[in-house]
């Protein structure tokens, strides 16, 4: 495509539109609310340091990556933090301009540091000279048209389908008189002269603002910044497009229109031309982390040295123990709230074997349910579906519940329609009282397994279903020794009016409930053609082994049992279902002591109240990830703080199921981790904003109030109980248990994973014999650590 470089040198012009895709690439997606899943709000800056990435962000954005020094200073006096902690986290450090003692690191955490502020838009400098909130007009101005073009299905009318993003805003802005009612006359004629394409309207921009290749990346980091979830999501677009082999222009264009607010501005206010000069000077500069970005990350290395500590100890006492064949074992999701159920589930019976794995169980399927065209994608939103599967039922049943969903369709389609709204309320109002009464009183549906069984289509040929049988199971390190009963648990959560629902559901299952995988994988584990052939495999499996799905209803702890998809012993399942009440009363009394308000018993009713604004915790406090067998984290209280994956290296030939730990899990709860790391630091640009004032728009994401930012992240109430953060933020400790130089060997192979580790986002350790033995240094070197003797 020919551009117009608009009195930019061809080179220069190319170097601005490459600024421009990197800048692209330093924001996060963020997910859809039909199917929220956790994103690392640090993606784009993963292949810098933290430290590094600290100062772009402070430049860019205006927040710090860590917590404020009073914080650090607090647990310092408490005695949380230790010297040795300290001492430890300042030699770890690289950088040549951290403080040079001890005393002075201290001296630094009792120092109050304002907020950084980021570098200024013109939008800024404006508003500063005449007075005008010229940055909350282009938020409010940019919110009301975004939110009609992004729109997935809530409204009833779109305001240019299939148009491209820029083009529509075009077609929009030259008729909204809102920036000329506000001051910024002729806007509407300078977005009609503005040229065709977003490519070219940058390039002119950048000249009129006398933009340099130097100063453009951080400068347009800083502008789609401003855009807030909006640039995310279509940052989303981005992402999904690039998983199908295909591309998306909207972020891009989203810049455009961004430059061309700059543009409009400047040419009101020549005032803030001199300023402006000195703005891009900034803008320009090389990135390096200050002193204060450098001691800052060494406080928060302490912190978490001060969290493994705790650890360590707590797993020092780990020993194997002999045992004879369980009555039962049970798969869970490795999520952290499934930590306190299987401990407390391993509480009801000696005979009872837990096990942790992601909740996809291995299956990565494109699900469509049962009377119903959607697709949902079951498996890690890094992986793309290589099987199908349906809801199981007739063809007169699917005619019934597809003829009911449209009902139920037009008639919201009529409730909401401009003029019918009216009338419906006045004829229909006084039928929804029961209605209303029911879900005040908590009395509503309470389902937390709504879909029909489902089955795999096409249907798998007698080799493929072994294949992928014994696949799973190797993965799943449960290779011999099956209990009689083997329960394959996923996850959901059961909440009212809470637009963030599918955040508490199963993230390996992208977003929706583990059901559906739990359910397929029993089915496959149970089919004689798949069983005749494991052996094959090196899988022997007992005859009288029978796998049976069931479903963890986070919130409220009870367990759905899927009994009726095969044939069972009525007195095991009996027996079964009085463990699984049990463990679920246990686990409630746990989790009421964390939650405002709770008790034992009034736990489960929070998932029915619809004013509810913390149902449950979620993952807060997620801190940790262990991969190693059941013994070593058997019987310990963890405090649902760590994702806990079974695994046997012995076991492991070639290390195939390694690899997959490292490139999959470990990155999926590392987008977790930083997730609710980002929302609990930098709340204002990564979080989710207050519940109570959050209005869904478009059934992409929610606003504070009746427009303007689109708020990704994680609400506040999430993170914060009125007083304190619930979730402590911490980057994630990764424990594993296998040879060192194995696991070298495949970070080499998977340098974005290694990245992780090398860039100090995550910490990664080796375990031996249930002792933390060594620690990863950035650059490959492991080196001895010593904290199970600090502990001690």
């Amino acid at each position: 495509m020919f551009i117009d470089q608009g009195y930019l040198a061809p080179l220069e012009a190319t170097e601005i539109l490459d600024a421009g895709m990197r800048a692209i690439r330093a924001v996060p997606p963020a997910f859809p609310l039909e199917a929220t899943v956790a994103v690392n709000p640090f993606l784009g800056q993963a292949g810098q340091d933290f430290a590094s990435a600290s100062a772009r962000l402070s430049r860019c954005a205006g927040v710090s990556l860590t917590q404020a020094g009073r914080v650090y200073q607090a647990s310092i006096v408490s005695g949380r933090i230790r010297d040795e902690d300290l001492v430890a986290a300042l030699q770890a450090n690289p950088a040549a301009d951290k403080p040079g003692s001890l005393a002075l690191l201290k001296e630094m955490a009792m120092r109050e540091r304002p907020l950084p502020k980021p570098f200024p838009t013109i939008a800024d400098l404006a508003a500063e000279l005449s007075g005008i909130d010229w940055p909350s007009i282009i938020e409010k101005t940019i919110g009301l048209w975004v939110a009609g073009h992004f729109d997935r299905g809530q409204a009833l009318w779109s305001p240019a389908p299939n148009q491209r993003a820029f083009a529509a805003w075009r077609t929009w802005a030259s008729r909204d008189l809102t920036p000329e009612i506000a001051g910024l006359s002729g806007f509407c004629a300078h977005v009609s002269a503005a040229p065709d394409t977003p490519e070219q309207a940058i390039l002119k921009a950048c000249c009129r603002l006398t933009i340099s290749p130097q100063a453009a990346e951080f400068l347009f980091h800083r502008l789609i910044t401003d855009l807030g979830g909006w640039a995310q999501h279509a940052r989303w677009l981005l992402w999904r497009a690039e998983q199908e082999g295909t591309s998306d222009e909207t972020l891009g264009d989203l810049l455009a229109i961004r430059l061309i607010w700059e543009d409009a501005l400047l040419g009101r206010y020549p005032e803030v031309a001199d300023r402006w000069r000195a703005t891009l000077a900034l803008y320009a500069a090389p990135l390096a982390p200050t002193r204060e970005h450098v001691a800052d990350e060494i406080l928060q290395d302490a912190s978490e040295r001060a969290y493994l500590r705790t650890l360590a100890n707590n797993l020092a006492a780990a020993k194997p123990q002999a045992r004879n064949r369980p009555v039962l074992q049970a798969a869970f999701c490795i999520d952290v709230r499934s930590e306190i159920f299987r401990r407390a589930l391993e509480s009801q019976s000696p005979d009872i074997e837990t096990l942790g794995f992601a909740g996809f169980f291995g299956l990565p399927v494109a699900h469509r349910d049962h009377g119903s065209d959607i697709v949902e994608n079951h498996l890690p939103v890094l992986l793309k579906p290589a099987l199908q599967s349906t809801g199981h039922g007739t063809a007169g049943s699917e005619n019934k519940t597809r003829i009911k969903a449209r009902t139920i369709r037009a008639l919201g389609r009529f409730r909401q329609a401009a003029v019918s709204s009216f009338a419906y309320v006045e004829a229909a109002g006084l039928f929804y009282a029961g209605k209303l009464m029911k879900d005040t009183l908590g009395l509503g549906g309470k389902c937390a397994a709504c879909h029909s069984a489902p089955k795999l289509a096409p249907a798998l040929d007698a080799e493929a279903k072994t294949a992928t049988a014994a696949s799973v199971l190797k993965a799943m390190s449960l290779t011999r020794g099956h209990a009689q009963t083997v329960l394959l648990v996923g996850h959901g959560a059961n909440v009212t009016n809470n637009p963030h629902r599918s955040a508490y559901h199963c993230g390996a299952c992208g977003g929706y409930s583990g059901e559906v995988s739990a359910r397929l994988l029993a089915g496959l584990l149970n089919d004689d053609e798949t069983r005749a052939g494991l052996p094959g495999h090196g899988i022997d499996l007992p005859e009288d082994t029978r796998f049976v799905a069931a479903l963890h209803d986070t919130t409220t702890d009870e367990v759905t049992v899927f009994d009726g998809d095969l044939p069972c012993e009525k007195n095991v399942m009996e027996q079964l279902r009085t463990w699984l009440r049990q463990a679920g009363a246990q686990a409630r009394a746990e989790r009421a002591m964390r939650l405002p308000g709770a008790s034992a018993r009034s736990i489960s009713a929070r998932a029915a109240d619809w004013s509810e604004i913390r149902p449950e915790w979620g993952l807060a406090g997620c801190a940790a990830f262990v991969a190693a067998p059941r013994h070593l984290t058997s019987g310990k209280n963890l405090g649902g703080r760590a994702f806990l994956h079974s695994y046997d290296w012995r076991a492991d030939e070639g290390f195939k199921t390694l690899e997959l730990i490292l490139t999959a899990p470990v990155v999926v709860a590392s987008w977790i981790s930083l997730q609710y790391y980002g929302s609990s630091v930098a709340p204002e640009v990564f979080g989710g904003g207050n519940k109570l004032i959050h209005n869904v728009v478009g059934g992409v994401g929610v606003v504070e109030g009746n427009g303007g930012r689109l708020r990704p992240g994680l609400p506040w109430q999430a993170l914060h109980n009125g007083e304190s953060l619930e979730h402590t933020p911490l980057r994630l400790s990764v424990l594993i248990e296998a040879p060192e130089g194995e696991i070298s060997r495949i970070l080499e192979a998977h340098p974005g994973v290694k990245a992780l580790f090398d860039n100090r986002w995550l910490h990664l350790f080796a375990l031996e014999d249930g002792r933390i033995a060594r620690r990863y240094h950035p650059g490959g070197a492991w080196e001895e650590e010593r904290t199970t003797e600090r502990a001690a």
